[in-house]
């Protein structure tokens, strides 16, 4: 390794490898590595006998869930808003040559007790039991409020400042019930907690607007996914990085950040071997083992658990649908923080015929993690388990396939202007992959010294 780079990007994660395509893209010599054999870091859609090789050491998956390569499970349980800023990222880049994608057939929300979809057309918000008949008639000036807002004709506000009011206000103004709020701030503006009421409301209307906009443009759901899993995604910006000259090394343990005597980085070095460069961008996992200089890059900011579910059947109540997502507002739950639920299945070409994986997950907030989740694991149903008589007549369960995570969230404390050191966020709880995108652009301004500036046309979705 005696080539100089311009740009050393430790873990293909999502993240890390938009990165490394723009910066490929934009003329810039990228080296990129990976502790790991497969491409994904924290994010990548593993094999049957990677999950267990992960979760469970050396127990061997069983038999009667088909074959390995019929499986690419998520770690990350995230959906593509479709009108998103991930779908900008990926038309200008065109990586959608390399990926298809499946819209998910319905996003649905938990309310007293119960889940009811997240109404997709004008029928099915009359039908919707999340409200009664007076407060439709609320919610729908509430709308009509929001989709006729111009920012440049007072007559549209009606007496509100977006950039002034807080949310709070505006739904006071409406008079909308608590209930009615839950669904709004959290399964439409998808806010994981409430802190967004008491801060100016412009925030909140962005947040709608996308997602009525991406409800619009195909129907059902305002989400995709790709074909063969989420996993796809960096792989496809991993394609465009190559095409660009990016060269990629996987399963390559980093050892140390070498730094010179005022901290600044010179390069990377793996066993007895070290790669130079200007500058490097990595995932918070390459800086939390690598701090033998005593300097702390990042900080643990919170915790996020997950579990993976392997279930036989589609959620109950859920019409039957091939993929939801599910959103449990913290009211419903008596929590400071959202449970989601996301589920795909066959359809996708996540798994085998008839199996649907469903991943719940949430903010940490006490020292028992997994009861945390447990009123989202109650809405799945039964959970896929595998019985065995290990001895004659006496049945034992030999299998329960439910991987439980508990994964740290890290912030980097510097900006890397001070060091060529640029480190990413950690894969946050949210459903989507909005913050993602923050983060990339975030890292691309500080590494090139401009906005990343995005082209916009659509995503084709395979029916």
């Amino acid at each position: 390794m005696d080539e100089e780079y311009d740009v050393i990007v430790l873990g293909t994660g999502l993240t890390e490898c938009i990165l490394s395509g723009l910066l490929s893209v934009e003329g810039k010599k990228v080296l990129h590595m990976d502790r790991n054999d497969y491409y994904g870091g924290g994010s990548a859609s593993l094999n049957l006998t990677q999950l267990y090789r992960k979760f469970r050491g050396d127990q061997p998956p069983p038999t009667d869930l088909g074959r390995d390569r019929d499986y690419a499970v998520d770690l990350v349980p995230k959906f593509i808003i479709a009108s998103g800023e991930l779908t900008r990222i990926l038309v200008h880049t065109d990586v959608t040559r390399y990926l298809e994608f499946k819209q998910i057939a319905g996003s649905f929300v938990y309310r007293d007790g119960k889940i009811s979809k997240v109404p997709s057309t004008e029928m099915e918000a009359v039908k919707s039991p999340l409200m009664g008949l007076f407060e439709k008639r609320r919610a729908k000036k509430f709308f009509e409020f929001l989709q006729n807002w111009r920012d440049e004709d007072p007559a549209t506000h009606q007496g509100l400042d977006l950039d002034v009011h807080t949310m709070r206000k505006v739904y006071e103004t409406f008079g909308l019930e608590p209930g009615t709020q839950d669904f709004i701030g959290h399964a439409m503006a998808l806010y994981l907690d409430d802190d967004y009421i008491d801060k100016p409301a412009r925030r909140t209307y962005e947040r709608i607007v996308l997602y009525t906009s991406s409800m619009a443009r195909y129907g059902k759901s305002p989400y995709i996914y790709p074909l063969y899993g989420l996993g796809e995604l960096p792989q496809a910006f991993a394609r465009l990085s190559a095409i660009y000259g990016g060269t990629y090394m996987l399963d390559k343990p980093i050892h140390e950040i070498v730094t010179d005597p005022n901290g600044n980085f010179i390069g990377v070095r793996s066993g007895s071997e070290t790669v130079k460069a200007k500058q490097v961008i990595g995932d918070p996992s390459y800086f939390v083992d690598n701090q033998e200089s005593g300097k702390i890059r990042v900080v643990e900011d919170g915790k996020v658990v997950r579990a993976i579910c392997i279930l036989k059947h589609p959620i109950p109540g859920t019409d039957d649908a091939d993929s939801v997502q599910i959103i449990l507002p913290q009211n419903q739950v008596n929590r400071r923080h959202d449970i989601y639920i996301a589920m795909v299945s066959s359809t996708h070409n996540v798994c085998a015929k008839d199996v649907y994986v469903a991943i719940v997950s949430t903010i940490v907030e006490t020292d028992r993690p997994e009861q945390e989740i447990a009123p989202g694991l109650r809405l799945l149903g039964p959970i896929y388990e595998k019985y065995e008589a290990v001895t004659p007549g006496v049945l034992q369960l030999t299998f329960v396939p439910r991987f439980v995570s508990v994964t740290p969230l890290y912030t980097p404390i510097s900006d890397g202007a001070a060091d060529n050191i640029f480190i990413t966020r950690s894969y946050d709880a949210t459903s989507h992959f909005e913050t993602v995108v923050e983060d990339v652009q975030d890292v691309w301004k500080r590494v090139i010294g401009k906005d990343l500036v995005l082209k916009k046309r659509d995503v084709e979705v395979t029916e």
